[in-house]
């Protein structure tokens, strides 16, 4: 009952800081043009490319993408590769690149370690009530498709990308979608962000 109430308080906080937006829509061909250059690390088709640490964007939330190449742009969220990319992106140009990723279907992943990956289902499911942080799948969804626009699809993406995130999160280090994962992440081990980032990779 306890982790209940902490999940729904967890959800209830998020949404009062946050104002509901419409889709903001965009063009799948502009979009595809546009992210041309994106494929180098993002993969041809979304999927990501050679380097784990790089992410999957095919079949995420296109509102959710624009709102990062905004935060990149402004310096909200900091990355010096991405800063460079976004540099002369305007706003139609990331609602295009949005609605071309969101578009594409991404490749379902593998877990590589299943005692791992188990840590991380009963955390990404249950979470620990001990230690003050909530399911997961309270804002991700039971199979981390997401609630759009502002919690991402979090199923099939890497493993690395999920940790090195969660990490900056713990860290303090990236705090442009609030502080509700800054919180969350600050209470985890380094164990079950790892456990949690495999879970996830497998989740579909």
């Amino acid at each position: 009952m306890r982790t209940r109430l902490s999940v729904l308080a967890v959800a209830s906080l998020w949404l009062i800081m946050i104002a509901p937006t419409q889709a903001a829509g965009g063009n799948v061909a502009a979009g595809k043009a546009k992210a041309a250059v994106c494929a180098g690390c993002h993969g041809v088709d979304g999927n990501g490319g050679a380097d784990p640490l790089w992410p999957k964007l095919a079949g995420q939330n296109a509102d959710y993408i624009a709102k990062q190449l905004a935060d990149f742009k402004t310096g909200k969220r900091k990355d010096p590769i991405m800063a460079g990319m976004v540099a002369n992106l305007s706003k139609t140009d990331m609602q295009n690149i949005g609605a071309y990723y969101a578009s594409l279907k991404i490749k379902p992943g593998a877990a590589r370690d299943a005692q791992l990956a188990k840590l991380g289902e009963k955390i990404y499911r249950g979470g620990n009530a001990k230690m003050g942080v909530s399911a997961c799948m309270s804002c991700h969804g039971p199979s981390g498709h997401g609630i759009p626009p502002h919690f991402p699809k979090v199923s099939g993406q890497q493993a690395a990308y999920n940790n090195k995130q969660l990490l900056a999160f713990k860290a303090g280090h990236r705090d442009n979608d609030g502080d509700i994962m800054t919180r969350i992440a600050f209470r985890m081990s380094e164990q079950e962000i790892k456990a949690v980032s495999e879970y996830m990779s497998g989740l579909h």
